[in-house]
């Protein structure tokens, strides 16, 4: 049996409606504006600390950060051709294993990973003094991981990309797609690993650089640096909000 509701019932159900997606517009201003306000979970401890702990040992000190044009540290999987100039027999290709380790003749395993090039050579020099007098030893890489960033959040194609040249975070972000039309361009977050598992967290108004024109500010990445883009507060009511139901008169969202 159809129910047929009176004129005046469907006249207040439809302003029922209309007032329950204002109440939730309003809601989501207020939240909008209450987070421009407020730092951010992440803020605190990016303008009070300026670091975030990524794991490592408890109660090691906190690193400095990496200088910009820091030396390349060996990775996993990083393939070096070792010289000997006045003593050939132990000339050797290396491998650094899963583990960090590498194996080499005459001197064993060593731990390798995360060092530069000359801490290396010193580390092998200091090695080798037992076997060999004066050690002179180049050292070459053959196959490493190349520089990259990450891109993830509200942006057009979140992922991994070579990092190529001096490359900005708005740089950064067009290459990766651009933002999305859910993005806080705000509120964009920059991750930038340092030392005994710690990292740099920085958030960046990316909106208020483009609202100025005025780029000087723009942060410039590093190698293994990751950006995340959060998602705005409109776009996360927005599916909840019963578009066939609200009249011509509601207030229409951004």
């Amino acid at each position: 049996m159809k129910t047929v509701l009176p004129m005046c019932a469907t006249r207040t159900m439809r302003i029922g409606v209309v007032s329950i997606v204002a109440v939730f517009i309003g809601a989501a201003w207020a939240s909008y504006g209450q987070q421009e306000k407020e730092p951010s979970a992440v803020a605190p401890a990016a303008e009070a600390a300026g670091h975030l702990r990524l794991g490592g040992e408890e109660g090691s000190n906190r690193p400095e950060l990496q200088r910009r044009n820091s030396r390349y540290q060996l990775s996993l999987d990083d393939t070096f051709v070792l010289t000997f100039p006045f003593v050939p027999e132990f000339n050797q290709t290396v491998t650094v294993h899963p583990d960090g380790f590498v194996t080499l003749a005459g001197v064993g395993d060593l731990y390798v990973a995360g060092k530069t090039v000359p801490e290396l050579r010193e580390l092998l020099q200091a090695k080798y003094q037992g076997i060999l007098h004066d050690p002179v030893i180049d050292i070459v890489l053959k196959d490493f991981e190349k520089p990259y960033f990450i891109a993830a959040g509200e942006v057009g194609h979140p992922g991994k990309y070579e990092l190529r040249g001096d490359t900005t975070l708005t740089e950064a972000i067009a290459i990766a797609g651009g933002f999305s039309e859910n993005s806080k361009h705000s509120r964009v977050v920059l991750f930038h690993r340092a030392a005994n598992g710690w990292a740099e967290a920085k958030v960046v108004n990316v909106k208020k650089l483009f609202q100025t024109d005025n780029l000087t500010e723009d942060v410039r990445l590093q190698p293994g640096d990751m950006f995340f883009v959060p998602q705005n507060s409109i776009s996360k009511i927005k599916k909840w909000i019963p578009y066939t139901s609200v009249s011509a008169g509601a207030i229409p969202l951004p």
